[in-house]
């Protein structure tokens, strides 16, 4: 921000220089020229503004830097224009003279706005797309391919948009003197000024608006898929990473369906921060610059019933009728926020219900628990009801009075200016000027009225994506200070704890270790009651529970790998599901169907490819063989089998346990396990033993001889 600091305070100092030169009307004993005097004060302003704007949103400062520029562009163009040295045959694109005050201003909000908090909350959200270092190569058409990074980008069109909303109100200036001139020509019947007006003015002017508007609307939708995409992958990602998708089922104040906030509530987000941020300025520059219309109407307009003349009388009538009615808004609307992220909730909550129950569709049919289930789901959609109904009486009395609100905004300038219009004071030409330009600046004052019901769900999403953020990171920031769970390498071949503790959420401990190995070739097996604590312990080795304090060492650049009494398999095709985590072509498909024939799924391997709900289609013990087959594929040093094979009978069981040791000679298998034919499978066994208050120990109770 130094180099339009910089700029702007270049061409301040120019303004003031100028203003001296051309002189005019006295100034402290000087001949100066007053408008650019003011300019140079603009300026002086805006280079503070500028210079300040370094510190604020990453986002805000697109909109600083954009100010600052034109700025400097519209200040010189007047220097131009003071000093003779515009030329003359672009008289009618000389910039107006309160420009440069407007750009100034609004430098100044973009940083008073800054510190607003709801504003902050907001930037928070978006700052990161636009600080984002990440490199393209895009084809950028006429401009040939380009590296860029993902900001630089973002930025170059953010500023664009706002340029080409600038113009458009621009073009909305100038088409309002265009209607006073049109219907003062139909007032007088001239003909040719109706003509010459319609052809040259209105055509030209309407045509260059329709394409910025094209262009406008390929630029939007450029920036929000890509802004979307970045935004979508940094969820995402900090969802799937640092055990954050686990860990915050374990919190249990986590944000409620992480789905729905990626899905909806990101795409909501970005759509209404584009359109608001842009739309804000627009109806910033129409009050501004239909302001100064209605201000400098030339007509006397006095208080009713008197003969004081009020100066800007018109823009004074529409500044009070449209405070009063966003305050009484405000006032009825104000519910809708909380209404709308409970809406968004129940909503959801619903959603999760219904895809929940697809999935446990056949455990339900055994149980004959649909009768349960449309009791839970009719819970559930109550819940959308009566908060629906909510709304719904919130909106109903908001939408009775903004209607009536702007319903009366149609007559109300006329009914203002009309009395002057009967008695010669305004042509008119001149009333339907003033009609629109009341219009423009009653609608931009009016913002907050006609936008209150968007504006609650706008901050009802933020809220939502705000806090499933924060969650985010109180999960992945569980286990990251004293007192943890240290994992470290173990200068030998085992897996070592020591001093281990390790708690439930609600803080009980459940597992005391003061010292145990799991010793490297030799195959483990870990017994003991329900809720002793034995899959937690998995979980601790596995480095994806954060609960406790102590020491897990494991052997350096050793892999892990922990499958569960219930697998995950994956939507899409059955090689999908196989092959999980890795990614897709880690393996060959001679790889693969070896796996299935070794896990005694064979029957499938011609099915590879299929894209089936394979969570349904697959029995319990097919899926936990599929999870074999997955071991068997990525072939790790450590197996950790927590109950894995309890779905098979005791039989195939045995099979599959030989195949193991047969095949993964190299890895080391520790087993949850109940049935007492799995000691024969295993080299030591480790039991649960209970303690004190529920706390349990595991302690060896067997070793074969090595």
């Amino acid at each position: 921000m130094i180099l339009f600091t910089a700029l702007v305070a270049a061409s301040s100092f120019v303004c003031l220089a100028a203003a001296f030169v051309k002189g005019g009307g006295p100034f402290l004993g000087l001949s100066v020229d007053p408008g650019l005097l003011g300019v140079a004060a603009a300026g002086a302003a805006l280079a503070a503004a500028t210079w300040r704007a370094a510190a604020i949103s990453a986002f805000l400062r697109i909109f600083s830097v954009v100010f600052a520029a034109e700025f400097v562009c519209v200040a010189l163009a007047l220097v131009a224009a003071q000093l003779g040295l515009w030329p003359a045959a672009l008289n009618d694109m000389r910039p107006p003279a309160s420009l440069p005050g407007t750009l100034a201003a609004f430098g100044v909000i973009v940083v008073l706005i800054s510190y607003i908090p709801v504003i902050r909350q907001i930037t928070r959200l978006a700052d990161p797309y636009f600080e984002a270092g990440e490199m393209r190569t895009l084809d950028l058409g006429p401009l040939g391919r380009r590296r860029l990074s993902e900001a630089a980008l973002g930025k170059g069109l953010i500023m664009a948009l706002v340029v080409l909303n600038q113009a458009q109100v621009g073009i909305s200036v100038r088409l309002s003197f265009f209607n006073r001139d049109f219907f003062d020509a139909i007032q007088t019947k001239n003909e040719s000024a109706f003509w010459q007006l319609l052809v040259y003015v209105f055509c030209f002017w309407a045509a260059v608006y329709v394409i910025s508007m094209l262009v406008e609307m390929l630029l939007e939708n450029v920036l929000k898929i890509r802004w979307r995409d970045w935004l979508t992958e940094r969820y995402a990602g900090a969802w799937l990473s640092h055990g954050g998708l686990y860990r915050m089922n374990l919190i249990g104040d986590g944000a409620d369906n992480p789905d729905q906030r990626i899905a909806e509530d990101v795409r909501s987000y970005l759509n209404l921060t584009y359109s608001y941020s842009v739309s804000v300025l627009s109806t910033l520059s129409n009050l501004v610059s239909f302001s100064i219309i209605l201000w400098s109407i030339p007509a006397q307009f006095v208080l009713p019933g008197t003969d004081l003349v009020v100066p800007g009388f018109l823009f004074w009538v529409a500044l009070v009728y449209a405070a009063l009615g966003t305050w009484l808004t405000h006032l009825i609307g104000r519910p809708l926020v909380r209404l709308d992220f409970l809406q968004e909730r129940y909503e959801a909550d619903f959603r999760f219900s219904l895809a929940r129950l697809r999935e446990y569709s056949e455990q339900v049919a055994l149980l004959r628990g649909e009768a349960a289930e449309r009791q839970i789901l009719g819970r559930r959609f109550s819940s959308i009801v009566s908060n629906f109904y909510a709304l719904l009486s919130r909106n109903l009395k908001l939408t009775i009075f903004t209607q009536s609100f702007f319903q009366a905004n149609v007559v109300i300038p006329y009914i203002v200016v009309a009395p002057y219009y009967f008695i010669n004071k305004i042509t008119l030409g001149v009333m339907t000027q003033t009609a629109g330009a009341f219009a423009r600046v009653e609608g931009a004052l009016t913002f907050f009225i006609a936008r209150y019901q968007s504006l609650a769900s706008y901050k009802a999403v933020v809220d939502r994506l705000t806090t499933f953020g924060e969650a985010i990171e109180r999960a992945r920031a569980l286990g990251g200070s004293d007192p943890r769970i240290v994992h470290g390498a173990a200068a030998g071949p085992d897996v070592a704890l020591r001093d281990l503790s390790i708690f439930l959420p609600d803080g009980r401990r459940i597992v005391q270790v003061d010292a145990l190995a799991f010793a490297a070739g030799r195959a483990t097996l870990v017994t003991g009651p329900s809720g002793s604590g034995k899959s937690t312990l998995f979980r601790a080795l596995a480095g994806v529970w954060p609960f406790g304090e102590g020491a897990i060492d494991t052997p350096a650049g050793a892999r892990l790998m922990l499958l569960p009494q219930r697998p995950y398999i994956p939507s899409g095709s059955l090689r999908t599901a196989i092959t999980y985590p890795a990614l897709a072509g880690a393996y060959d498909d001679a790889a693969v169907t070896r796996a299935l024939e070794l896990a005694r799924l064979g029957a499938f391997a011609d099915r590879l490819d299929a894209e089936e709900a394979w969570s349904q289609r697959l029995s319990g013990g097919e899926q936990q063989r599929l999870a074999i087959a997955r071991a068997l594929l990525d072939k790790p040093d450590w197996l950790f089998l927590d109950e894995a094979t309890s779905a098979l009978d005791e039989a195939l069981e045995a099979d599959i346990y030989r195949m193991l040791r047969r095949e993964l000679p190299d890895a080391t298998i520790v087993s949850i396990g109940h049935r007492a034919t799995l000691n024969e499978f295993h080299d030591a066994r480790v039991d649960m033993s209970p303690g004190e208050g529920g706390v349990f120990t595991p302690r060896p109770a067997f070793a074969k001889a090595s």
